[in-house]
């Protein structure tokens, strides 16, 4: 069982703590609270006090004493009226609680994400986090105002008739109250069963949210592969798995709640049979007290059954409570810690980056980097190359915090890099991925994104100095021109050199550019590497690179090769000694100097291309 998997196993225990952190959001709003709360009590008082004055116009319209009976009926004509406003005023109160508490979750938990570090993003899936910021948000706090209402006015209608009952005639309320353990047990034996079956559901919930989030984002891909079908039959999988725990939660709350009102109707019919027998015996219960008390048996039951309704939706929506309390509790795993201090102005500088013996595992056991040790100085362009899955990305990750060290430490200039204040050190990291995402915008927004501050003059700037200008001006728009989402209206070349405009206009001490050419064609490759060469300089620079070709000029270049250096040289050095790398690159060229062949059909260009490779070699 996953990770993810066992924070929303259905078999862990109810326990009301997960509603800790919402109901501390909704008590915030206090004005809201107090009238919610409030006029659920006086509503409660009422509504207690109706019966007996109903009881009282009935004993004195049968004595005829008019003159104490006009009082009477304008008084419980007055109470309507309050009752009225407080039904308003706790309505009113009750929509304010569940908006403003929806929205603090919503930015709490979305503030927490923004603390997290990639790995906690690695292991769960897209929809499985929206899930927890839109539908388990929204039902959370739907629901919990209601449940307040409901506590504030359940319990002083019951205290309040308990009260009243065992004033007017405390044999009968005895009666009244025989059905209340029966119900105690009733909903102590559903609670194990409602809880799981809401459990399920938001669970699948979550898991359609992602298969959504996988369709949309890979509808090419399936097109492509012809996988409609296949997909189709999985989402009817999801969805017939959630409407079979839906309809199981459906069917034991359309059994549980009309078993509650049995119960609750039983406790009336006793008052019914040995209050009718009093009345018939003379034995000092008055018609009046009778129906009173058999109004107090029926006002009784409501709140009964309102309680079970609560405690039905409680259950059902624990689920989403505790998974957004596990979310709003998460701490971050890299952080800030004892030892941070904010650097000096002369410790701002970062002259080195040093790795001493680093070891790193994703999981335990399985051991990705071990023993790792470099050290890379201002100026100097480190390169990593050698087979997939060696650790070039690993050792990236580390350089920028992504990760921490399982052993050893990485220091600047000397200094273990978790002794400084991360948010500072993430902003001397600028970074190129072998993805390049976009934000819905225009280009000048994208190229922005990292330093909002920028002019545009800034913004051009950097956009000629990786060769993006040329393209920018080409658009409809220039630099105004909207990029869609995920940049899905630029080609990936394009993309990636905007991502790396947006890199450079950051201005870091510590550049990574992690395959970020890969996605670029040879033409384009040539036009940007003049730019990308001059970004370089004066940095701390980290190259992941498979196409060879860009790191000819790397100050140091390293074939990584489970975790370990296999070799380390310049790019003529490397060659020399005709190892790896020599193998590496020549089995590279080899593949492109047969492409060139296949594709110019001029014999004087095959010529050409051909000597030029031969002479890099």
């Amino acid at each position: 069982m996953s990770e993810v998997e066992r924070s929303d196993d259905s078999r862990a225990k109810f326990s009301l703590r997960v509603w800790r952190p919402i109901v501390v959001r909704a008590l915030a709003h206090r004005g809201a609270v107090a009238g919610l709360v409030g006029g659920g009590i006086t509503v409660a008082a009422i509504e207690t006090a109706l019966p007996l004055m109903v009881g009282r116009i009935v004993d004195e319209a049968r004595l005829g004493a008019e003159a104490t009976l006009l009082p009477v009926l304008a008084l419980y004509a007055a109470l309507f009226v309050v009752f009225a406003i407080g039904v308003w005023i706790f309505i009113a109160s009750a929509g304010v609680v569940a908006t403003r508490t929806a929205d603090q979750l919503r930015r709490d938990a979305f503030a927490k994400l923004q603390t997290l570090e990639p790995a906690y993003f690695d292991v769960r899936p897209t929809g499985w986090l929206v899930s927890r910021l839109t539908s388990d948000c929204s039902k959370v706090a739907g629901i919990l105002p209601w449940v307040m209402l409901d506590f504030a006015w359940c319990s002083a209608i019951m205290i309040g008739v308990v009260s009243a009952m065992c004033i007017t005639d405390a044999r009968l309320a005895m009666w009244a109250l025989a059905a209340v353990p029966p119900m105690a047990l009733t909903s102590a034996l559903f609670q194990r069963f409602l809880i799981r079956a809401g459990r399920e559901a938001r669970r699948v919930s979550s898991a359609m949210t992602a298969s959504y989030g996988e369709m949309l984002l890979g509808a090419r891909t399936t097109k492509t592969l012809v996988r409609e079908e296949a997909n189709l039959a999985d989402f009817q999988r999801l969805s017939a798995e959630m409407n079979h725990w839906a309809m199981r939660g459906a069917i034991l709350s359309s059994i549980y709640m009309p078993l509650i009102a049995s119960l609750a109707a039983f406790g009336a019919a006793l008052v019914l049979w040995k209050g009718a027998g009093d009345v018939l015996a003379a034995e000092g219960v008055t018609l009046g007290t009778l129906i009173a008390f058999m109004q107090f048996a029926a006002l009784f039951a409501q709140p009964v059954q309102e309680l079970a309704q609560r405690f039905a939706d409680i259950l059902n929506a624990s689920s989403a409570a505790e998974r957004i309390a596990t979310l709003l509790m998460t701490e971050p795993k890299i952080g800030d810690n004892a030892a941070v201090r904010t650097p000096t102005d002369q410790e701002r500088r970062i002259d080195t980056l040093r790795f001493e013996d680093v070891s790193f595992w994703y999981r335990e056991g399985v051991i990705v980097l071990e023993s790792f040790s470099l050290e890379a100085r201002r100026g100097q362009t480190i390169a990593l190359v050698g087979s997939t899955g060696g650790g070039k990305s690993t050792i990236v990750s580390l350089a920028a915090r992504f990760y921490e060290p399982c052993a050893g430490r990485i220091s600047l200039d000397g200094t273990d890099y978790r002794e400084r204040p991360l948010t500072w050190f993430t902003a001397q990291i600028g970074i190129v991925p072998q993805v390049a995402h976009l934000f819905a915008g225009t280009v000048r927004d994208n190229i922005r994104y990292g330093r909002l501050d920028a002019t545009d003059d800034d913004v051009e700037r950097a956009a000629m100095r990786v060769r993006a200008h040329e393209f920018i001006a080409t658009l409809e728009h220039g630099y105004d021109t909207e990029v869609g989402e995920g940049g899905e209206r630029l080609s990936t070349g394009q993309r990636q050199l905007v991502a790396l405009a947006r890199a450079v206009l950051r201005d870091p001490q510590i550049l990574v550019m992690d395959e970020a050419t890969s996605s670029i064609d040879t033409a384009t490759e040539q036009l940007v590497q003049a730019g990308v060469d001059e970004v370089l300089r004066g940095r701390i620079a980290f190259v992941v690179a498979h196409r060879l070709s860009t790191i000819r000029r790397a100050d140091v270049i390293l074939v990584i090769e489970k975790g370990r250096i296999a070799e380390q040289g310049t790019h003529r050095e490397l060659l020399a000694r005709r190892g790896r790398y020599f193998e590496l690159y020549t089995n590279q060229f080899a593949a492109d100097r047969e492409r060139a062949l296949l594709h110019l059909k001029d014999e004087a260009k095959v010529e050409t291309v051909a000597s030029l490779i031969d002479d890099d070699e």
